[in-house]
């Protein structure tokens, strides 16, 4: 979940316009809001490339009213970001601007609704959904075990794997908008595409609801782990590293087209494209978010020139260079 694509991927990494300087609690009141705010606070320990700068402010509310309360004090004069697991995601080493909100275990419950389906806080991850749903004998939401990522996350991103995605299973989500009202925004209304929404700019997912079927929990065990192992087989999980790097281009498969065009191995200061899979880059010891950043533009160089065609980022690029 994250700004516009004209902030996030901005050259110059500057801030949007509604951006003020100074302490954000000497701006905003914050009495009553018991939730924990952090100035120039690390992200590199909280994204999986372990790598990158921190954010002018982290916020981590206590509660959902504490979060709504908070974000409407800030009346849109500071950029929001929300912060999941951190696994696509490349945290530019500059810093993010602005306010980065991270939604933990207040957000991570996972309920048995009845009628096949679950409903889901936005902090909850991918395994904890898919293990609950196992349990409550819910099949049709085991490919969520092989999404590394939290409900806010991929709800945003129509995130998928192994043929399904959130858009074949989401009823509906929860969102706080930037003036800190929440509404209820039905499927539909996201207009999903391949790993993509039309979430509104700013927006935070809190919560959202999913339908399944009725399995045998056995069978959805058994899904689920073969799932689990082909992402062992096949992935560098064991690494530091951020998840699929770029969209598959229609009638093409990513990783492919890149090593085709030599780059499986391939090396930009610490940073190294997966020997295991070519569509994962990884951190191997001590590489900035520069040499990861600059090691995908030289794989979509490499790529276009030897098949014409441009790979598109998957992973989030957020902060300044």
């Amino acid at each position: 979940m994250t700004q516009p694509d004209d902030w996030l991927d901005r050259d110059d990494g500057s801030a949007p316009s509604c951006a003020v300087e100074g302490a954000i609690d000497a701006v905003i009141p914050m009495t009553g809001i018991t939730g924990r705010l952090t100035q120039n606070a690390p992200l590199s320990k909280l994204v999986w490339f372990k790598c990158g700068g921190a954010a002018d402010w982290l916020f981590e509310p206590s509660d959902l009213a504490d979060l709504t309360g908070f974000v409407e004090r800030l009346e849109g004069r500071f950029p929001i970001m929300a912060l999941g697991l951190g696994s696509n995601m490349i945290v530019r080493d500059g810093g993010v601007p602005g306010v980065v909100i991270r939604l933990g275990k207040p957000f991570a419950q996972v309920t048995d609704m009845g009628e096949y389906r679950l409903e889901c806080g936005g902090g909850a991850s991918g395994i904890l959904v898919s293990s609950t749903a196992r349990d409550a004998g819910i099949a049709g939401l085991e490919f969520l075990r092989g999404i590394p990522g939290t409900v806010g996350g991929f709800v945003r991103m129509n995130g998928g794997a192994y043929g399904r995605e959130v858009a074949d299973v989401l009823i509906d989500c929860d969102v706080i908008l930037a003036d800190g009202s929440m509404i209820n925004l039905p499927a539909a209304d996201l207009q999903y595409s391949y790993r993509h929404s039309a979430l509104p700019d700013g927006a935070i997912v809190v919560a959202a609801r999913f339908q399944g079927e009725p399995g045998d929990p056995a069978a959805i065990g058994a899904e689920m782990d073969r799932i689990a192992d082909a992402r062992e087989q096949s992935q560098p999980l064991r690494t530091k590293t951020g998840g699929s790097t770029f969209k598959n281009p229609d009638g093409h498969k990513a990783w492919q087209l890149i090593d085709a065009a030599g780059c499986r191995g391939l090396v930009m200061g610490d940073a190294q494209v997966s020997e295991k899979h070519t569509n994962f880059l990884i951190n191997m010891g001590n590489a900035t978010s520069a040499d990861i950043e600059g090691l995908g533009e030289e794989v979509r160089r490499r790529v276009y020139e030897n098949s014409g065609v441009e790979l598109e980022w998957e992973i989030q690029r957020v902060g300044r260079p």
